[in-house]
């Protein structure tokens, strides 16, 4: 299993997606890149620690490859808005990739000059790519938010258009889908 950390806003949005992905086995919320020891979410919300809220996706490379993990990422948020997704302010909600080991690092700039050629957005990406930092899980109440919560008005409002679209975008990429091999 490998691992990738990836912030694009609100946690609850990438992890209500990325749980349906065939080949991820477990998606944690959590916060990274900041300099506060074990920070809450009422910390993080406040804008002092540094961290974003990310997700770290546990997945198997021969079902579902980093790059596409990265291409369904610049698909869930909007790389182009600095430390903003939608209502959502602050450097929290921030657009990042955490690079675990080089051949990340290199992957991320591969996928992120595919995803600038394309002129998916319109604008420039903002998304920082760092090397990763230490991870703190999020609460108990974090994870699986939106599985768990999906009569709240924040789930209903932003996360199921984004996680229907998601869906409807990757239908032959989630569990239960035919088999797709990684590189076909």
């Amino acid at each position: 299993m490998e691992y990738a950390t990836l912030g694009g806003g609100c946690f609850w949005c990438l992890d209500g997606a990325y749980r349906d992905v065939a080949g991820v086995h477990e998606v944690v919320s959590g916060y990274a890149g900041g300099h506060q020891v074990n920070p809450t979410y009422e910390q993080v919300c406040a804008k002092r620690t540094g961290h974003a809220e990310v997700v770290r996706i546990g997945f198997d490379p021969a079902v579902v490859s980093y790059a596409d993990l990265l291409r369904m990422f610049f698909t869930l948020h909007d790389p182009t808005t600095k430390d903003r997704q939608g209502a959502d302010v602050g450097p929290q909600y921030r657009s990042i990739i955490m690079a675990e080991t080089p051949a990340q690092m290199q992957t991320a700039r591969e996928v992120m000059a595919e995803v600038t050629a394309a002129g998916i957005w319109g604008a420039p990406l903002v998304t920082e790519l760092v090397p990763a930092s230490i991870f703190y899980p999020a609460e108990a109440e974090h994870q699986n938010y939106f599985a768990l919560n999906p009569w709240s008005g924040y789930c209903r409002a932003v996360i199921a258009p984004k996680v229907s679209k998601f869906r409807k975008s990757f239908a032959d990429r989630l569990r239960g889908a035919a088999t797709h091999k990684v590189g076909a």
